[in-house]
């Protein structure tokens, strides 16, 4: 049975740069905001300094209205609308220690990944595992970097979900004078749209750190933008404008931002650096890494033409040169 939103007690679940953002963004508008993260010292730091010391430290957090808990079931109990922040490859951990059916919450992902061993995008895994009715999930996408917000620079969000009251609910939860948000019923297509950018920001990123210039550069993500076309219109089928920001500019933000994270791994791939030794020196989680073999997996069913996806999976997971594959793509885009 579909659930709706309406002055719902919120909880933001994750402690990374885009939980924190999200929290900031859910201040602006709610009394009271309820927050999960794993680890109590990280919260106590965060009570004091009224900001996150790991992760987004430039954002001011009004802390009398958040109500902080390291109990995933405390925070769970308490709350009506469920914000998921917990990078991908950690999501059924977390979930691991949950006790209490959340078949009555409203479940909002804002994770841009899939869950690795399930191959499953987040809507699909809650609605699998946890018996979720897909017009109960919301899917939160881009372009918007956690950092800009920090910053307050204009962002733009797309909130998708087959329930357009639910929709709207945690679009007006969310925006402010700074963050102006789009509604969309494109579960699927928003959602595999987010995981694939990140894939092709990995890309963008190889090439970058291959000292390929901005006119291949061009070329490169023109492509990714028609390969993201090909497999979503494959798997859920559609009437969608791609051009649209949840997947063209949410492309282009993740693909050439310095904020980006999935391109700031590629670009280390690109200049030499082994797949682990990069995964050690970044401070944060690059979703296209798992991403990248999910969708590769994924595919073998579909079996669209994914000529960039197939060669950022040569470069991480079958250690190919990236050189040499990026040299082989080349013959390949148009």
């Amino acid at each position: 049975m579909e659930k709706t939103a309406h002055n719902k007690k919120i909880a933001v679940l994750g402690g990374g740069s885009w939980a924190t953002a999200i929290v900031k963004m859910l201040l602006n508008n709610e009394s009271k905001v309820n927050w999960f993260m794993r680890n109590p010292d990280l919260i106590e730091s965060i009570k004091r300094f009224h900001r996150n010391p790991r992760y987004l430290s430039s954002a001011y957090l009004e802390i009398s209205k958040i109500n902080f808990s390291s109990d995933i079931n405390e925070i769970a109990e308490k709350s009506d609308v469920l914000i998921f922040a917990i990078p991908s490859a950690f999501l059924k951990l977390a979930l691991g220690k949950l006790k209490i059916n959340i078949e009555d919450k409203i479940i909002v992902s804002a994770i841009k990944g899939i869950v690795p061993d399930e191959n499953m995008i987040i809507g699909d895994f809650f609605n699998n595992k946890y018996d979720i009715p897909l017009p109960s999930m919301v899917i939160i996408s881009g372009p918007c970097h956690a950092e800009e917000v920090a910053l307050e620079r204009l962002s733009y969000l797309t909130i998708a979900s087959q329930s357009e009251d639910n929709a709207k609910y945690i679009a007006s939860s969310l925006q402010s004078r700074y963050i102006k948000t789009l509604i969309s019923d494109d579960i699927f297509g928003t959602e595999y749209s987010a995981v694939l950018k990140n894939i092709f920001a990995i890309a963008a990123g190889i090439c970058h750190g291959l000292r390929y210039g901005d006119n291949f550069q061009a070329v490169l993500i023109s492509n990714a933008i028609r390969e993201i076309k090909r497999f979503v219109d494959t798997v859920h089928p559609i009437t969608r404008d791609i051009k649209d920001s949840a997947y063209l500019g949410d492309l282009l933000v993740t693909a050439y931002s310095k904020f980006s994270r999935n391109r700031t791994f590629g670009t280390m791939i690109g200049q030499g650096y082994s797949v682990k030794t990069a995964q050690l020196e970044m401070n944060m989680i690059a979703e296209g890494y798992y991403s990248t073999y999910c969708i590769s997996k994924i595919n073998e069913k579909y079996k669209v033409e994914m000529p960039i996806t197939e060669a950022v999976y040569n470069i991480i997971y079958r250690k190919k040169s990236p050189a040499n594959e990026i040299k082989l793509l080349t013959d390949k885009l148009n």
